[in-house]
C-alpha cells in the first residue's frame, strides 16, 4: 500500500503543502493515541468552561484544540489558524503560505460513550496584503480551498482527504505510524435509500423540509415509491464518511429555534470541507439553495444549514425548497 506523501505528489501537491498536512497529521495521531486511551488517560468528561458557540467544553476538546493549534504554528508555512475552540483567528508566521481551519473534535457528545469523533480540518492559501491575524484571512469561498480532509477516530483510525484531486481514505497502521493508501477513491453514487438527519429536531424545521422528510418516511407506499432508512451518529464526521463510503443524504437544515435560525453547523471548519470532499467525490453540497463552496463568508463562526450527499437526492430535496 502506498504512503500518503507519494500519494500527495501524484495528485500534484506542492511540497510546502505537503508539509502542512504532514503537520496536521502528526497532530491526529496524537488525538488518535488519547482516544484510545479513554478514561485511562483522564481525557472523558467535561470542564467547567464554554466554547466561543456558547457550548461546554469536554477535555478532549481542550486538549485536541491545544495539540493542533500548538503544533500547527510552529510550521513556518502556517500564517493563520482558526478554531472552532478560538474566539479569534490565531497568527503564525507573517511570512506564512497557508492558513489552517479546524474543528479539533467533531461530535464531542459521542467521548463519553466511546461513539464516533474526528477532526475536521481545511486548508486555504494566505493573502499576502493581509496581517496574519486579520479575520479576512479567512473570508474567502469554500471553492478556494487547496485541501480539505477529516480523520475519523473510530476502530481504525481513518483519513478521508482532498487536495482537489480525487477524494482518498487512508488508514493509520499503528505499526509502523503512516497513513497508508485505502481507499484510493471515494465515489458518492448518485442515488440512495438513506437519509441522515437530528429527527428530534422536527417540530422546528420549516415546513419544506418536514414534507421531504415525511415524504420519505412514506417509503414504498409514498410518492418515493422506496424504502428510506435513517442513521444518525450525532457527528457529521461520521454521517459524511457514511454517505462518502455508500451514498445517501447528510441534512442539518435552518429551524424556527433562535439559536440554528441559520442552520447550526459552522461554514468554515465544517460545511465546507466537507461540501470539498463530497463534490470532489461526484456529490453535491448546499446550504438551502446555494452551493456551499460559493458562499462568500461574513464572520468566522458564520453557520449554514447543510444538505451533503448522492446528487440526485440531493437535487430532490432542493425541488422542496
Amino acid at each position: 500500500m502506498q504512503r500518503l506523501a507519494p500519494v500527495l505528489k501524484q495528485d500534484n501537491t506542492a511540497d510546502s503543502l505537503i508539509t502542512v498536512i504532514q503537520t496536521i497529521l502528526t497532530g491526529c495521531k496524537e488525538i488518535a493515541f488519547r482516544v484510545s486511551q479513554g478514561q485511562l488517560a483522564d481525557i472523558l468528561g467535561s470542564t467547567t468552561d464554554e466554547n466561543v458557540q456558547g457550548e461546554t467544553q469536554k477535555k478532549l476538546d481542550v486538549i485536541s484544540n491545544d495539540l493542533l493549534k500548538n503544533i500547527l504554528l510552529e510550521e513556518p508555512f502556517v500564517k493563520s489558524i482558526a478554531s472552532e475552540e478560538e474566539d479569534d483567528v490565531v497568527a503564525g508566521n507573517e511570512q506564512g503560505d497557508y492558513i489552517i481551519a479546524f474543528d479539533p473534535l467533531d461530535g464531542s457528545s459521542n467521548i463519553d460513550i466511546n461513539g464516533q469523533i474526528g477532526t475536521i480540518f481545511t486548508v486555504y492559501k494566505s493573502i499576502d496584503n493581509l496581517f496574519a491575524g486579520d479575520e479576512k484571512q479567512f473570508a474567502q469561498p469554500g471553492k478556494n480551498q487547496v485541501c480539505a480532509g477529516y480523520v475519523l477516530y473510530g476502530s481504525s483510525t481513518l483519513l478521508v482527504m482532498t487536495t482537489g484531486g480525487p477524494t482518498r481514505g487512508f488508514t493509520l497502521d499503528t505499526t509502523v505510524g503512516e497513513f497508508l493508501l485505502t481507499h484510493p477513491e471515494l465515489s458518492v453514487v448518485p442515488d440512495c435509500a438513506e437519509y441522515s438527519i437530528n429527527a428530534s429536531n422536527q417540530r422546528f424545521w420549516h415546513a419544506p423540509t418536514q414534507q421531504y422528510i415525511n415524504d420519505l418516511v412514506d417509503g414504498e407506499a409514498g410518492k418515493m415509491g422506496t424504502k428510506y432508512n435513517m442513521r444518525w451518529n450525532a457527528a457529521m464526521v461520521g454521517d459524511v464518511h457514511r454517505v462518502l463510503s455508500r451514498g445517501g443524504i447528510f441534512l442539518y437544515p435552518s429551524d424556527t429555534r433562535e439559536g440554528t435560525k441559520n442552520g447550526k453547523l459552522r461554514l468554515l471548519y465544517e460545511a465546507n470541507p466537507m461540501a470539498f470532499l463530497t463534490e470532489q467525490a461526484g456529490g453535491k453540497a448546499f446550504a438551502d439553495t446555494t452551493r456551499i463552496l460559493d458562499i462568500e463568508p461574513t464572520h468566522l463562526h458564520q453557520r449554514v444549514p447543510v444538505a451533503i450527499g448522492s446528487a440526485n437526492e440531493v437535487d430532490t430535496y432542493l425541488t422542496y425548497l
